[in-house]
């Protein structure tokens, strides 16, 4: 009986790691910390695209949908607080830093209203359609003003202890 317990568990730890190097995969493949997060921008917002082109009798198909959204906004929002933002702060951009941190909040805040809403409700695309444009204009923001400058300044090294450090985090919640 021990034995038979004690392989399950083993199995179970063993399917959740290969989940997690799936999950975290694309991310890894990219291969730098920036081209990384355009990679999961990229990947959140084809969840909305899916999401977009629900319709009102739909409502478990979204409810699916904004979980995941969720949980990549989530991993994303992770590795980015944890690793690129305060990379960022030591490099001397702390408004920055700051400014995409707020951004977050109104990220969980959108979230958690989405859920609290009838997701057969015409409301729901009508929040989502605003949720979208704000998270365009905060990814815009990083990928074409804020990282790359970012990017640039740091040498091979710097860089490379970023990806590491934000594969690391990224793999904690994938």
């Amino acid at each position: 009986m021990v034995g038979a317990a004690a392989a399950g568990l083993v199995t179970g730890l063993a399917v959740n790691l290969g989940r997690k190097a799936v999950v975290q995969a694309p991310s890894v493949m990219a291969g730098d910390w920036f081209e990384a997060l355009k990679t999961e921008h990229a990947f959140a917002l084809s969840i909305f695209d899916q999401i977009e082109k629900t319709t009102d009798a739909e409502p478990a198909k979204r409810a699916l949908l904004l979980t995941q959204l969720k949980h990549a906004l989530g991993k994303h929002a992770f590795t980015e607080e944890n690793v690129v933002y305060p990379a960022l702060r030591n490099w001397g951009d702390k408004a920055d830093a700051d400014k995409l941190n707020h951004d977050h909040g109104y990220v969980k805040q959108y979230l958690y209203e989405l859920d609290a809403l009838d997701k057969s409700s015409p409301a729901f695309l009508n929040r989502i359609a605003a949720f979208r444009v704000d998270l365009e204009a905060h990814i815009r923001e990083e990928e074409d003003a804020i990282f790359p400058p970012l990017h640039a300044a740091l040498d091979g090294p710097q860089n490379a202890r970023i990806t590491a450090l934000a594969n690391k985090e990224g793999f904690k919640l994938a």
